[in-house]
């Protein structure tokens, strides 16, 4: 038995189908996947992502602290509520995490890890705290609902007191609000605008039975899944993990470089990879032949080299395969796929391959 979130007996008694996600019981569909992942590209649908860690970190030099810790700028945040993308890097510039950050006032910051790595993550974030007196609190009595798609704001707003949810409907992209125990941001993972929304673990069954009644569908992670790949979004430990930089998963955007004198964890080894020129780069696949992407598959570019799918899926929106690969970096638009023996065509594109429920590239 792995650990369960507090929405698990709510997905039992909704008849889903529950895996193993990262050491954690979790719904990987309701019915069909397919009919969930085009609910949020068309309509609204929520996940239970009470999985994930929220963490607080409190002290007079947590600014200082997480300047030091990630590979973006924590500096860049001046608003409360604004947050942040970043990778947090062991000193070989491997990525130990890709996380979200909010400044909540300068001596409060809130952290959203991977559910997967939430152990490593504590541990590191313990490791460095206690030469900047940051105070590094697991917030275990929360849950997570993250509501997503073109209607997902105006149906979950209907579910909140009118003073909150009218602010929370002014919030601009990558901006969160809080009140009380209860915290609304714009923020998500499946290239759709919504609301990722952290509430009282014993709040969060009747809320997620009243998001139902409102119209908005349940959602398992195998649509989460797809709908992130379709989004470009990569996943930790798949697309990237201790063994890669950022620069070698399509993050070099999430790397604050200036000012210069600033020494995150990591730099060096950045630095030096990017002087001497990063060897492999992340892109995006389409299948032009008959088949479907997976993990591991070997990618082959004619006189170029080798490479490896990382991401691979069926696209519902796209109605075709998709991926993610590391390959060389001189790869160029075209690559061939090996699958079940055989190599198959593939146009290697940029990401994201859907913006706002259309296609985001040449099909």
């Amino acid at each position: 038995m792995g650990l369960r979130t507090p929405l698990f007996d709510v997905h039992v008694a909704a008849g889903a189908r529950i895996v193993d996600f990262g050491g954690w019981d979790m719904p990987v569909n309701y019915g069909s996947q397919i009919e969930e992942h085009h609910a949020v590209r068309r309509d609204s649908g929520m996940f239970d992502v009470s999985h994930m860690c929220v963490v607080d970190l409190r002290g007079t030099r947590v600014r200082d602290y997480l300047r030091r810790l990630l590979a973006n700028d924590v500096a860049k945040l001046t608003r409360p509520g604004k947050a942040l993308y970043s990778c947090m890097l062991r000193e070989h510039g491997g990525v130990i995490d890709d996380l979200i950050v909010y400044y909540m006032n300068d001596q409060w910051y809130r952290m959203v890890v991977n559910a997967g790595t939430r152990d490593k993550d504590l541990a590191w974030l313990r490791e460095h705290a206690g030469g900047y007196e940051v105070s590094v609190e697991p917030r275990f009595d929360l849950a997570m609902v993250a509501v997503q798609g073109p209607n997902a704001r105006q149906k979950a707003a209907s579910l909140l007191e009118p003073g909150f949810a009218a602010r929370a409907l002014e919030l601009g992209n990558f901006f969160g609000i809080a009140v009380d125990q209860w915290f609304v941001a714009r923020t998500g993972y499946t290239g759709e605008d919504g609301w990722e929304i952290m509430l009282p673990a014993d709040a969060v069954a009747q809320f997620w039975a009243r998001l139902r009644d409102a119209g908005v569908t349940q959602c398992g992670l195998g649509a989460r899944d797809t709908l992130r790949l379709e989004a470009g979004m990569n996943l930790y430990g798949s697309d990237m993990d201790e063994t890669v930089s950022p620069l070698e998963s399509g993050l070099g955007w999430t790397i604050a470089w200036d000012p210069q004198d600033r020494d995150f964890i990591g730099r060096a080894a950045l630095a030096s990879q990017k002087a001497s020129g990063v060897a492999r780069k992340l892109v995006g696949l389409v299948l032009a032949d008959r088949g479907v992407l997976r993990s591991h598959q070997k990618v082959v570019v004619p006189a170029v080299g080798e490479g490896e799918v990382t991401s691979g899926t069926f696209s519902p929106t796209l109605e075709r395969s998709i991926g993610l690969a590391r390959v060389p970096s001189q790869t160029a638009d075209r690559c061939e796929i090996e699958i079940r023996g055989r190599l198959l065509h593939a146009a290697v594109v940029r990401p994201p391959f859907v913006r706002q429920g259309k296609a985001a590239i040449a099909l």
